[in-house]
């Protein structure tokens, strides 16, 4: 029997088979096809099918993770929306908040809505803060907005008014409306897709909800086609931005939470080979061909954040789009391998724009005419032109350097290999900043973590940025190149339900808050009948706590098997006391505390066994190991010499736990390379696992 794994990427498209029976996986790695992304998928399946010689039968599950919803966004490709709000708050997206995430900047930008104002339209109503109907829905006002939307050829109607999280009864009336009038247009209600308070960031959630709905049916629609013409009957799931799976009828019912489905999946792996090589303190270091994503994992959990920002300026908080999902707390910039290069004002620049799949960097020799941060780290002798991508892609050594010359070195009067060191150090400086606000700038001291780097080209710029950061160890997990994918072997379908109720935690409310609970399990077990085998359930309860009247919430973990009754309040308030005082570093015990949302998950495992090591394969020793094409030793930058110097090469499926490389070497694999830096070694671990060590004198 056997998984596979799909992780779509904006520049690759990854694939992990799993044999269930010894746990051994297969890897590959094609270029992604932006325009139609199931064709890569196509193509992935038609090498993996060929090289194992598998029938569809013996598959028994189907893991997609996707930035089709996150692209959908940032390049504003989604559907065209409209938004239904409460009369006299046309303008809430418009305004958002008062925060400025640059205060200084007399010509500040705020993030620009998904939907322009013509189309927002108002309806008569208002519901109070506490579920009261103040006035009650004018059906002529829901018949004149409609006339409008529709009038302007909308795919998808997004519906937030007014304290609906307090009471749904106004926007279910109006989505049953515009299903009968319009039953081809997708609708999205703020009270199914974040029933929470503060309108601007709950209305930001349910308009980017509506603007994927269209795209992200479409491309699961083609996915599942794609599949069955293989002969595919197994259990489709997708990646939440959580870390869980869901079934494709919820993704299609609630995309916004598959927006950070790719990079969740790489920080569930991380969580796990830090794990087994002994690590609960973990940084993640995520790079492929578009973007480089930064996490974190405490206590062997990733951390979760209840609200990101999507498309935000320079790391700032409050530049970007606000949805409010739980998600794994990631930083992503636009800075990977297809990293368009530029030169202004005497200085380089690399990113965000990125080359992509098509036409990609120079040395790929698909018609890219700009040089990238792909075709600097050729002329730096780091990638194999012949080992690149396992051989799929043979790289043009030739046509990178013209681009570094052209393009960096003569517009600066540098010289070639120094214009490429200066992209590569360029954007080595961008994912240090962004591994800096993961780390340091709340409250992380990265010399009590390891770093797990994988991707495409993380591992190629994990060492420096862990001597730049004081970071010890960097884990270069086997199969890192595909990361992703790996992860989602380890992920279990999960769903979730939240509620905004502003509630005091205290003995007096005690059967309130089992109240809450009793109707977040109905909401959670409605959505886990569409498991088709759920033997068991886990449960875990949060809520997010506060005292009275700040505006800044904490989390806190609630037991979720025991009795909601006074001792279960005293241990909520213990429990928020000690993490409000590790935050701040002070607490008041002697004021009253308050929850705003609370929170209920539902982890279904699947039975199926989780990850395991892969076995060593049989080869030679390190000391003796060599690239399939190419030579033992090539010419390669390192700028702690100033020179272009011999360093090793060596082929990763050759080694055997116990190897160890001193730096400076290359360690390649068809979906990743390594660079070992002069001073640091490489371990090979039982796990094959690389474990470098920063720092190592000669």
């Amino acid at each position: 029997m056997l998984r596979i794994a799909v992780d779509t990427g904006g520049t690759f498209t990854d694939f992990v088979f799993q044999d269930l029976a010894s746990g051994a996986k297969t890897f590959w790695k094609t270029l992604s096809t932006p325009a139609e992304p199931d064709r890569a998928v196509r193509e992935g399946l038609a090498h993996l099918f060929g090289t194992l010689g598998a029938e569809p039968g013996q598959v028994r599950e189907i893991l997609v993770a996707t930035t089709v919803a996150t692209n959908a966004i940032i390049e504003r490709k989604g559907a065209v929306t409209g938004l239904v709000t409460t009369e006299g708050f046309r303008d809430v997206l418009i305004i958002g908040r008062q925060k400025r995430h640059d205060n200084y900047d007399l010509f500040l930008d705020k993030p620009v809505p998904l939907v322009p104002r013509r189309r927002i339209v108002e309806v008569a109503e208002r519901m109070t803060h506490e579920g009261a109907v103040e006035r009650p829905l004018e059906l002529d006002s829901v018949e004149r907005a409609i006339a409008v939307l529709l009038g302007q050829g909308v795919e998808s109607i997004a519906v937030s008014l007014l304290h609906a999280y307090a009471s749904p009864v106004h926007e279910r009336a109006i989505g049953e409306h515009l299903r009968s009038r319009a039953p081809g247009v997708a609708v999205s209600l703020s009270c199914e897709v974040s029933p929470k308070y503060r309108e601007y960031e709950r209305t930001s959630t349910t308009v980017a909800n509506a603007y994927v709905k269209p795209i992200v049916e479409r491309y699961l629609g083609r996915l599942q086609e794609t599949f069955a013409e293989r002969g595919l009957r197994a259990q489709l799931y997708v990646m939440q931005s959580s870390g869980g799976l869901m079934t494709p009828d919820l993704a299609r019912k609630y995309p916004v939470n598959i927006v950070e489905s790719g990079p969740a999946a790489g920080v569930l792996m991380c969580s796990l080979v830090g794990a087994r090589e002994g690590f609960s303190e973990v940084l993640t270091f995520d790079m492929g061909g578009t973007t480089a994503k930064v996490g974190a994992i405490e206590g062997g959990e990733p951390a979760i954040t209840p609200t990101i920002e999507v498309d935000g300026v320079n790391l700032r908080k409050y530049s970007g789009l606000p949805l409010n999902i739980p998600s794994i707390e990631m930083i992503e910039i636009g800075a990977g391998g297809g990293s368009v290069a530029t030169t202004a004002m005497g200085l380089i620049r690399v990113g965000p724009e990125s080359a992509g799949a098509d036409p990609g960097p120079m040395c790929y020799g698909r018609g890219g005419e700009r040089a990238t941060l792909t075709d600097a780290n050729l002329v730096l002798g780091y990638l194999n032109v012949h080992n690149f991508a396992g051989g799929s892609i043979a790289l043009d050594a030739e046509a990178a350097a013209r681009g570094i010359r052209a393009q960096i070195a003569a517009p600066l009067g540098l010289g070639e290999v120094e214009a490429a060191w200066g992209v590569h150090a360029v954007a080595n400086a961008a994912m240090e900043r962004a591994m800096r606000t993961m780390s340091m700038e709340r409250g992380r001291d990265p010399r009590h973590y390891a770093l797990v780097a994988f991707g495409g080209a993380g591992p190629l710029h994990a060492a420096r940025l862990a001597r730049v950061l004081g970071i010890p160890r960097v884990i270069v997990p086997w199969g890192a190149g595909v990361g992703s994918a790996v992860g989602l072997l380890d992920a279990d379908p999960r769903f979730s339900a939240a509620q905004t109720r502003l509630l005091r935690i205290a003995p007096d409310n005690v059967r309130e808050i089992a109240g809450i609970y009793r109707e977040l399990e109905q909401r959670v077990l409605h959505e886990a009948a569409h498991i088709q085998q759920a033997p068991r359930v886990v449960w875990k309860r949060f809520a997010y706590l506060r005292y009275v009247g700040q505006g800044y919430e904490v989390r806190i973990d609630l037991l979720p098997d025991s009795r909601i009754d006074a001792a279960f309040v005293e241990r909520a308030l213990d429990a928020f006391h000690e993490a409000y005082r590790t935050a701040y570093g002070y607490n008041q015990p002697e004021n009253a505390v308050e929850a705003t949302d609370w929170y209920l998950t539902a982890t279904v495992p699947t039975g199926i066994s989780r990850v395991e090591p892969q076995q060593a394969a049989p080869g030679k020793s390190a000391r003796r190991a060599r690239v399939r094409r190419g030579f033992s030793t090539r010419p390669a930058y390192f700028h702690d010499a100033g020179a272009m110097i011999e360093c090793q090469v060596v082929d990763r499926y050759q080694l055997r736990p116990g190897d160890r490389i001193e730096g400076p070497a290359v360690i390649e694999e068809r979906e990743a390379t390594t660079v070992v830096l002069p001073g640091d070694r490489a371990d090979v671990r039982p796990s094959l696992n690389l474990i470098l060590t920063v720092g190592v004198p000669q």
